[in-house]
Order: C-alpha cells, then structure tokens, then sequence
C-alpha cells in the first residue's frame, strides 16, 4: 500500500534525502546547497529512454559544470545495476540508488502507471531543478526525452542570470 504522491511546487523545499550513490558512498541533497542542483528520476538503467537522457545530461555535463550545477540520476536500480550502466556508457554523472524508494516518494514521482493495458506502479520520469538555497524552481513531470537536458540547462541559465 502506498500513500497518495506528494504534491511538490515551485517555491517549496525541496525533501532531502541521504542514499547511495553507485561507489557506494552516499550523498545527502542537503550537503549541495551553495549551487544549483538538478535532480532527475528515471525508470530503468540500461532501457532506451533512460539511457538517451543520462548520456544527454553526460554530454552536457561540462556545461553544467559551468554553472557549477550538479545533476544527480535517481532510480530504485541497485548501486551494483548503477556502476554497470555507468562503465558501458560512460556516464559522467552520480547515480543515486533508492531501492527502498525514499526520494521517489518523497518527491511525489512513484505514481500509478498504464502501458499495454496493464496498471502498475513505477517511477514518472521527472526532473527537478533546484537552487542554491534548497528550493525547488522548476518541475517537469512526464518527461519526454528528446531535447530535456538542453531545456533543463537553459532553465539553469535561467536560473542564474536571475539570481545576478
């Protein structure tokens, strides 16, 4: 039994959590505050959609960097399954593992699913982008892949040239 999805918006705190990340060290959202953070849930590691947007958000890594953002993947995949999609990609960003799905549901994404006529549940691809002070700024919900880094790093630009 699973409660209702949280309901996040723009102007709220964005939940903190401590979980690990694919070494096996963990990391505490809390701990990035002094700069923006994008923080994006997915799926599935090694499924097609899941795979364009971490080499998406890999790729624009250095600009990221830029702006000194940090960009975190969350999925309820293992840090062992995590390290594996992170070596035959190359990935080049901190993949959060929440097995036990407390991020997920504190950020409202694990939610009622339908594919082919079958109800299940499972994580709504989404990302959030937070500032420096902890609060969340932006929201997208129901991701579609093509082209969601890019908009997430303008939104980041955004971000940062209102803040000068």
């Amino acid at each position: 039994m699973t409660s209702a999805p949280q309901t996040l918006d723009a102007g709220c705190q964005a939940p903190d959590f401590t979980l690990p990340i694919q070494d096996g060290t963990t990391l505490t959202l809390s701990s990035l505050q002094g700069k923006p953070v994008i923080v994006y849930f997915y799926p599935k590691d090694n499924t097609p959609g899941c795979t364009t947007e971490a080499l998406d958000f890999t790729a624009l890594k250095p600009e990221f960097d830029q702006l000194g953002a940090t960009v975190i993947g969350i999925s309820p995949d293992s840090t062992k399954k995590h390290q594996n999609f992170i070596d035959k990609h190359q990935l080049a960003i901190p993949l959060v593992a929440d097995i036990d799905k407390q991020a997920i549901e504190a950020f409202g994404v694990w939610v009622e699913k339908k594919n082919y006529g079958r109800t299940y549940m499972g994580v709504e691809r989404s990302t959030f982008l937070i500032d420096g002070e902890g609060k969340l700024i932006k929201i997208w919900r129901k991701v579609r892949v093509k082209n969601h880094a890019q908009e997430v790093l303008e939104a980041t630009k955004a971000l940062l040239d209102q803040a000068t």
